[in-house]
């Protein structure tokens, strides 16, 4: 098959305009097509109003030898042509008959999720251990904290099956580096789990948290059918490690919090980025942990109607556009950098704490994205050397995180409601005494006065001097009745449980760090290739008799 890309078309475009592009950039006839997929569509809007489409597709005709031998085709067509990429997922290894110790897999977010599919699928029998709930069990608690203001510490919006990206827009793009298109094994094992088709090839796919929730529980069955094992509310306290007379490390199993040790010799780290105990006892226990940077700051609320028309003026509102989303950054004058972060379109601002008296906020949509308010996280990017004023150690992160939570806890009175503030009066550094045209998703609720005191000066002052910035990218960005929501801490894992190039923690054999919680992930899709990078890293070291 020959693949072609940047085939430019108007957003309104006829049935036929896409085949007769492609027989116009091959220069063949119209019985010479036997056929096309669309590989990628996304769009271009940087010209509102003349918004235009842009197509990759797989095309099989019987001229393929003879259109690559071509040696001028790709600048005279202005884009290119080439053979499709084999994106088909190759297993690295298959378990052996005598497997001497099963795997275990801590954690159940995308990245255990599809580290121990993997896993299954090779014939490893995989052990999952998850400490929060089957995900129907998840959402009746988290569910709780946001109607009745009851947060159970070990399922809710960041624990249980599924992990954070469950709650959350279902956002399956990412920007890392993917040369062996492990995205694509994630993108299709979750449309085999019920996911809509059109993921393979949307420019931004999203799921919504209603089918992440049968999806998920899907691949679960899938997971035990293959005979992986998954045990719920089963929350790691300890890791075996063996040290050797040379001082080597080796991990020997876990320790659960009801007493159970599982023996083991290979353990993937598939944490969430609000595991903190688990951190601190990885620490403790003398694995190699370090401060990394992350992000802090406020979700912020639009009318969508307001940034459809921003983002796409007349076509808004057109089927394949959608509800518009954007992304934003601008470098302040103090040498800090605010942006957009995980912006949901026609979504809700969540309740995500994990830890009792602490407000924590986020962004989720369903798949329709059809709620009145559009919503993203606009945060200030700190480094570990801001950590200083909370603590030492590379756990510095996880003690600022928890100062500004509990802060917002207080501001919003105590009972999980969160503290909010107008734009317009965020700006002219005065209280905002009632709501606008703008009103607050979140859920228990939100409490308006000023949150000039809610996060360190400097992230306030670059935030401040950022939203005018931003007004002027996407009109009305800035407008008084937007509403401020606090505070946006856990953007991604303040610490990184370090790794070498065999994807093993620098100083302890078998254990697999992997993930966002480990720093290696931010994002669903990122999780679920981790998690496959993980699974396929233990393949290897049982097979090699490590």
């Amino acid at each position: 098959m020959l693949r072609l890309t940047d085939i430019k078309l108007p957003l309104d475009h006829a049935e036929s305009a896409l085949s007769e592009a492609i027989l116009a950039r091959l220069g063949i006839r119209a019985g010479e097509l036997s056929g096309y997929t669309i590989a990628k569509r996304s769009y271009d809007a940087r010209r509102r109003g003349a918004i235009v489409l842009i197509y990759s597709v797989d095309v099989e005709t019987p001229r393929e030898a003879e259109i690559l031998r071509r040696p001028s085709l790709d600048a005279r067509a202005g884009g290119r042509v080439v053979p499709t990429p084999d994106t088909t997922y190759k297993f690295v290894a298959r378990a052996p008959d005598n497997l001497p110790l099963r795997p275990l897999v801590i954690g159940m977010g995308p990245c255990g999720l599809f580290a121990g599919l993997v896993l299954a699928q090779m014939g490893f029998n995989p052990i999952i251990l998850e400490r929060g709930k089957a995900v129907r069990e998840r959402t009746v608690d988290t569910f709780g904290l946001w109607r009745k203001k009851v947060l159970n510490p070990e399922s809710n919006v960041q624990f249980g099956e599924g992990g954070a990206g469950t709650f959350s827009d279902g956002k399956l793009y990412s920007q890392i580096s993917d040369r062996l298109h492990h995205g694509r094994k994630v993108l299709a094992e979750f449309i085999k789990a019920g996911a809509p088709e059109e993921i393979a090839f949307v420019s931004k796919p999203h799921i919504g948290t209603f089918r992440l929730v049968s999806m998920v529980e899907h691949m679960r069955a899938t997971i035990e059918s293959l005979g992986g094992e998954i045990r719920f509310s089963s929350r790691v306290d300890d890791v075996l490690v063996e040290t050797t007379a040379d001082g080597s490390r080796h991990v020997r199993g876990v320790t659960l919090a009801d007493g159970t040790q599982l023996r083991a010799d290979q353990v993937v780290m598939a944490l969430g980025h609000s595991a903190r105990d688990t951190f601190a006892m990885l620490h403790e226990r003398g694995v190699f942990v370090e401060a990394k940077p992350f992000s802090i700051g406020f979700r912020i609320e639009h009318p969508q109607s307001l940034i459809d028309q921003a983002r796409f003026g007349p076509q808004a509102g057109h089927p394949l556009l959608g509800a518009a989303d954007y992304k934003l950054v601008h470098h302040c004058r103090n040498g800090r950098s605010v942006y957009s972060f995980c912006m949901c379109p026609g979504g809700t601002v969540v309740a995500a704490a994990s830890e009792p008296g602490r407000v924590v906020t986020n962004g989720m949509s369903q798949y329709s994205r059809n709620e009145r308010n559009a919503n993203a996280a606009i945060v200030c990017g700190i480094t570990p050397a801001d950590y200083a004023a909370y603590g030492e150690g590379p756990l510095a992160g996880i003690a600022l995180q928890r100062h500004w939570e509990s802060l917002a806890f207080e501001l919003g009175g105590g009972e999980y409601e969160a503290p909010g503030q107008l734009v317009g009066d965020f700006l002219r550094d005065r209280p905002s005494q009632g709501f606008g045209a703008v009103l607050p998703s979140y859920t228990p609720g939100v409490r308006l006065g000023s949150l000039a005191h809610s996060l360190p000066d400097y992230a306030i002052s670059a935030i401040h001097e950022a939203l005018p910035a931003f007004d002027r990218q996407l009109k009305g960005f800035a407008m008084d009745d937007a509403v401020l929501t606090g505070v946006e801490t856990r953007t991604s894992s303040p610490v990184r449980i370090t790794r070498g190039g065999d994807g093993e923690s620098l100083n302890t054999r078998g254990l697999f760090p992997a993930g966002e919680g480990a720093g290696y992930a931010g994002g669903i899709l990122s999780a679920g290739v981790d998690g496959i990078k993980a699974a396929e890293a233990v393949a290897l070291s049982i097979v090699a008799g490590r």
